[in-house]
């Protein structure tokens, strides 16, 4: 099926600043908080209303447990030939569901935590942060319906004009989702905690990677399935796909791993990915062609080219200015 989720979050004005990209810094493993890391706020506070303490109080267990994708149209669903077995599993800490409020809905996709200066970047598809709506919006690192707040709860943080702080190429909701499939990929920023730690010093961070192949050998696939009470994992090699329809212009990222429907939409593209630190290189997100494929055995990503490294230099930049 066609993943066109999740969640919503209006555009934020792109600006453009240089500036070279970070590695990833933190202890992925989520045991503990990073040694000699600091409180960014007082507990729980988050200077623009929205704080981790009252995301924690809207999003309660069951509420979290009853968001679902925005119902996607439907398609015949094939298995691709050589595709990598997903399977349900306990999660990582740099990867979560982000949930959002729209509408009279509560709905969900998948983020990861990506390096930054101010540790408070997470990244998702574009389809996934894009709306008028949106509200209430907090990510929350290896949710599980058994375990729904195991590192706490990070509220994006809202800007002056009281929206999310969500940074997206101006072309994707000026052309839609299939012209600008090829900048389907989102920054936001998040803010402490309940008790005032930064997101990437909490969990960790993946490093971004821009301007990488095409092919990996091993990409490590990790997504949120609306079916599941679990994260599901899956590797297999990626390739590239150019599509021939006149209407959504463009190449991308191609991997076939099996059960990936509704709700996997932001899932991180991990290469060089290492089990011990539970981190890795992001090369992609599910989402792009068709925002994220027709089938939930074939997932795609928009190619992390200039345009994208260019984006996340402005989301630092803009994050700065909070």
């Amino acid at each position: 099926m066609r993943r066109t989720l999740t969640v919503a979050v209006a555009t934020a004005a792109l600006m453009l600043l240089g500036g070279p990209l970070p590695v990833a810094g933190a202890d992925g493993s989520g045991t503990a908080r990073a040694v000699g890391t600091a409180r960014v706020a007082g507990p729980g506070r988050a200077d623009d209303g929205w704080s981790a303490r009252e995301a924690e109080a809207f999003w309660t267990p069951e509420r979290m447990a009853s968001a679902e994708p925005v119902p996607p149209p439907g398609a015949p669903e094939t298995r691709a030939a050589n595709a990598g077995i997903g399977e349900d599993f306990d999660g990582i800490p740099v990867v979560g569901r982000m949930f959002v409020m729209q509408g009279d809905g509560a709905y969900f996709c998948t983020a990861s935590v990506v390096a930054s200066p101010g540790h408070d970047l997470v990244l998702s598809a574009a389809h996934c942060l894009l709306g008028p709506d949106s509200r209430q919006v907090a990510f929350v690192p290896r949710y599980t319906r058994a375990k729904p707040r195991p590192y706490g709860m990070f509220p994006v943080l809202r800007a002056t004009n009281g929206r999310p702080k969500v940074w997206i190429d101006p072309r994707y909701p000026r052309e839609g989702p299939d012209r600008a499939a090829t900048v389907d990929v989102a920054f936001a920023q998040v803010g402490p905690d309940a008790e005032g730690w930064r997101v990437q010093d909490v969990v960790g961070a993946n490093r971004l990677v821009t301007g990488a192949a095409y092919t990996h050998a091993r990409v490590e696939l990790i997504g949120y399935p609306a079916t599941s009470a679990r994260p599901r994992r899956c590797h297999n090699r990626t390739t590239k796909f150019t599509s021939t329809d006149p209407g959504i212009p463009g190449s991308f990222l191609r991997i076939d791993c099996t059960g990936y429907p509704g709700g996997t939409s932001g899932g991180p593209f991990l290469a060089h990915y290492d089990p011990q630190t539970g981190t890795g290189q992001v090369v992609g997100v599910i989402g792009g062609w068709k925002t994220g494929g027709t089938t939930p055995d074939t997932s795609y990503s928009s190619y992390f080219g200039k345009e994208i490294r260019k984006l996340y230099e402005t989301a630092v930049a803009g994050a700065r200015e909070a």
